[in-house]
């Protein structure tokens, strides 16, 4: 028997299992730097912003729960708006000016990293 056969269900299909092993990091910091308003639409986000001074900053981590740690961190150091948290998926969300939400990744990031013990990826921007 081969691996393919022991992936294989009763009935002969394919049979896929994925598992989630959390380490302690942080796997995507991004900044969008002047969103189009459909963005925020679409997020569920505030649409009564200046568009042209407005950024979006999305941040994965693990594990989920410190997301919770990781939007107080961002509220505090930088003055940004707490736009999404999910203690379950380890996504956070936080909108306002291109400097606010840049100073709460990098707030956050060094949080993890140094306090934390985390493996942080670089924030990226678009």
């Amino acid at each position: 028997m081969n691996l393919d056969d022991l992936m294989k269900d009763s009935s002969g299909k394919l049979r896929i299992v994925q598992e989630l092993v959390p380490g302690k990091q942080i796997t995507i910091a991004h900044v969008i730097a002047n969103p189009d308003k459909i963005l925020y639409q679409k997020l569920g986000l505030d649409p009564a912003v200046d568009y042209s001074k407005a950024a979006i900053g999305i941040v994965t981590v693990s594990p989920a729960e410190t997301a919770i740690i990781l939007g107080d961190i961002s509220i505090k150091s930088s003055g940004v708006d707490l736009g999404f948290v999910d203690r379950f998926s380890g996504t956070l969300i936080v909108t306002g000016t291109v400097s606010e939400v840049d100073a709460a990744l990098e707030a956050l990031i060094a949080y993890s990293r140094d306090v934390l013990g985390f493996a942080c990826c670089p924030i990226t921007r678009t």
